[in-house]
């Protein structure tokens, strides 16, 4: 866990790699929910048999976007800013789904501070946050981030 302590300091951070979250498994039951909440059923997610005999991925895969919204929970479990009342997420100008992950595999993410720009009570940061999938040389998906604190 990386604790940062004020804005000066988060500044000092921009170009600089800074943190590293824990892993973190992709069951197939957390797939099947993501499914069922966004109404995105595809056989490739869901269907462990039919994905087992049909997917050119030889079993079942994470959604993209099930991938794409764990970067909140990562970031939380990597970073701690202690002079921050709250956050919230802005949005996101890039996005990149590089490789599968497939049901069981462990992922977490790695975040560069691209960044940091005062706005009206607080700032707001821009972050290259990579999601690797453990024992792949190939990210899962890598996201150009961008968050407010307050």
């Amino acid at each position: 866990m990386r604790e940062i302590h004020n804005l000066t300091e988060l500044k000092s951070l921009v170009g600089q790699d800074v943190a590293t979250s824990d892993w973190v498994e992709i069951s197939q039951q957390r797939i099947n929910t993501f499914a069922e909440a966004t109404g995105d059923l595809q056989w490739i997610h869901i269907d462990v048999e039919r994905s087992k005999r049909e997917s050119p991925f030889g079993g079942p895969i994470a959604h993209g976007f099930l991938t794409l919204s764990l970067l909140p929970m990562l970031m939380q479990n990597a970073i701690t800013m202690s002079d921050v009342k709250m956050g919230v997420n802005y949005g996101l100008n890039k996005v990149r789904f590089a490789s599968p992950v497939p049901a069981g595999s462990r992922v977490r993410a790695k975040m560069h501070l691209l960044s940091v720009e005062d706005i009206k009570d607080g700032a707001q940061m821009t972050w290259e946050v990579t999601i690797e999938r453990e024992g792949s040389d190939k990210p899962a998906c890598v996201a150009e981030s961008i968050s407010r604190r307050y």
